[in-house]
C-alpha cells in the first residue's frame, strides 16, 4: 500500500497508507484532511485540491497536462515549485512514501 505524508499548514503531519490507484485528493478526504477541500470531487474543475509536492519527489510525479496547468493557473494560493493538484496525482509503488504540503486556503 502506498503511503502519503500531508503537511497542514500548523506543521501537524498526516501520514496514511491507501490502496493502488487513489489520489492524493481521495487518500486526503477520506482521512479528513480538511485543507484539501476538493470541489469538484476531482474531475479537474475546481483547483480547490491544490497541493505543493516535496522538492524531492517531483521527478517521481506524472507530467502536468495542460487542463492541468490551465487549473493551476486558478489556485487560491501561490504557484510554486511542486505547486499540483492532488486529483492528478494517484498514488501507487512509483509514488509511495510522497509528502504533500497543503496551502493555508483553497479558495
Amino acid at each position: 500500500m502506498p503511503k502519503v505524508t500531508f503537511l497542514r499548514p500548523n506543521g501537524d503531519a498526516i501520514a496514511v497508507d491507501v490502496g493502488d490507484g487513489t489520489s492524493v485528493m481521495q487518500a486526503a478526504v477520506a482521512h479528513g484532511v480538511t485543507e484539501i477541500v476538493a470541489e469538484c470531487g476531482g474531475t479537474l474543475a475546481c483547483a480547490t485540491c491544490h497541493v505543493y509536492v516535496a522538492e524531492e519527489h517531483i521527478d517521481r510525479l506524472p507530467p502536468v497536462s495542460d487542463d492541468e496547468q490551465e487549473m493551476l493557473d486558478f489556485t487560491a494560493a501561490p504557484r510554486e515549485t511542486g505547486s499540483r493538484l492532488s486529483c492528478q496525482l494517484p498514488l501507487g509503488p512509483d509514488l509511495d512514501g510522497i509528502v504533500v504540503r497543503c496551502p493555508e486556503t483553497q479558495y
